[in-house]
């Protein structure tokens, strides 16, 4: 199967490197970087199958269709900068059948900077590869997804690995960034409140360190079922915020 990879990033720099060395056996890679300040783009002058293209996020969905219009052949492998293939799952794809009605799910597994998290996010299976003429990602700013609708789901065998966070800062600079998108999902569509942001704050952090066991991940549970609380805290309020704007022009623009 010809096959490209298409990475979206900004400032990636801490993983880009692992990732991409996971990835020789392919010819075509495309980066879509999105305003990286780091070494992202310095990195991928190392790789001779690696095309950077500069683009624009506009949320998750759109930002990863747009970049597999860069791609040299139709299926595409959609990664991330801080997710590393190993060696039997690369095989595995190289060898895929080149049925365009097929899509594949992966297995991931996540960590904490080396640490493995097991309970507070466990392993999760995402489709990642699909044929470009059939399917795409959903338009969603946040929890896009690959549209699998009259699509056959096969799952490969293989694993890759998730360092999504390398420090809390990161934890903090995502709070803010995944509650807006939501908010902006989801503005004029559904109603939040201050009790109701209050309350899925609680439950998340609830639902993650015990409900989820994730006091078991020991200190990077703490952290991250807190960062679920935050985000939950906070994009309940910032749709709450944006519901108030939109109501304060509607009422204004009907005069």
């Amino acid at each position: 199967m010809n096959i490209s990879v298409v990475i979206i990033v900004k400032n990636g720099a801490s993983t880009l490197a692992q990732c991409l060395d996971s990835l020789d056996y392919f010819d075509d890679i495309v980066i879509y970087n999105n305003g990286s300040t780091d070494d992202t783009v310095a990195i991928t002058s190392h790789y001779k199958n690696v095309n950077v293209v500069e683009g624009e996020f506009i949320g998750f969905g759109s930002t990863k269709n747009i970049a597999a219009t860069y791609a040299k052949n139709n299926w595409i492998l959609s990664i991330d900068a801080d997710e590393v293939l190993n060696e039997v799952i690369v095989q595995e794809i190289l060898n895929l059948s080149n049925d365009p009605k097929i899509v594949y799910s992966l297995l991931r597994k996540n960590f904490y900077k080396q640490t493995e998290i097991r309970h507070c996010w466990g392993n999760d299976e995402i489709v990642r590869i699909y044929n470009r003429t059939l399917t795409h990602y959903s338009s969603d700013n946040v929890h896009e997804y690959v549209l699998t609708d009259g699509l056959i789901i096969q799952k490969l065998h293989g694993y890759f690995s998730h360092f999504t966070y390398q420090s809390i800062s990161e934890f903090i600079l995502k709070v803010d960034l995944y509650s807006t998108l939501f908010a902006t999902d989801n503005v004029g569509k559904k109603n939040a409140s201050l009790l109701k942001a209050l309350l899925n704050a609680k439950y998340a952090f609830f639902k993650t360190y015990f409900l989820k066991m994730g006091f078991l991940d020991g200190y990077p549970g703490l952290i991250i079922s807190f960062s679920h609380m935050a985000t939950n805290f906070y994009k309940y309020m910032k749709l709450y915020e944006m519901n108030l704007e939109l109501e304060k022009w509607t009422n204004s623009n009907s005069k």
